[in-house]
């Protein structure tokens, strides 16, 4: 299994990635518009992450096993380095839950954004029928806060969801 950035040829492998795992996603976050799930849609995707990436405002990436296929993805975004600031999110298969990919992704995230971005705190929003984030984030350091929760519709249903936060030790820490 590998992290690696996003790349504008990953686009029919994420696709094929985005339709196999359509419901399973639509579960826990909010649905994607119908217009995305195409390759002329997700290529428009990719392309305004990728120009993000350019700007140093976001980090997207893909996990990928080793038959070359797309099981995850992995995004630090909304970077603000003056503020020290960032959010992650994760996607991992359904068929590919269970191995620790939420984890791996999460570690990979967190370092890049202490050691390349130096960055001091990082959110997270997860929905409250989540479970399996909520203890993968805990398991990282996140704690949820007290703010009020955003408001989604999952499957159909409104689901609320809350922010973690995660602080940072400055890269170089011991504890980094």
């Amino acid at each position: 299994m590998i992290i690696r950035p996003l790349r504008p040829d990953d686009a029919p492998a994420l696709l094929a990635f985005e339709l196999a795992n359509r419901t399973w996603f639509e579960q826990h976050v909010a649905a994607r518009a119908p217009s995305f799930y195409s390759l002329s849609g997700v290529t428009a995707h990719m392309s305004e992450y990728l120009a993000l990436h350019d700007q140093g405002a976001m980090l997207p990436c893909v996990l990928v096993d080793e038959a070359g296929a797309i099981v995850g993805r992995a995004n630090l975004r909304h970077i603000d380095r003056v503020a020290g600031t960032g959010e992650v999110g994760y996607r991992i298969a359904h068929d590919a839950g269970g191995r620790g990919l939420g984890s791996l992704a999460l570690r990979h995230l967190l370092h890049a954004a202490r050691h390349d971005y130096h960055l001091q705190t990082i959110d997270a929003w997860i929905t409250d029928t989540n479970p399996g984030s909520q203890r993968i984030v805990a398991k990282h350091g996140f704690v949820r806060l007290d703010l009020a929760p955003q408001a989604e519709t999952c499957g159909g249903e409104q689901r609320w969801a809350y922010a973690w936060r995660c602080v940072l030790a400055p890269a170089g820490d011991a504890t980094s």
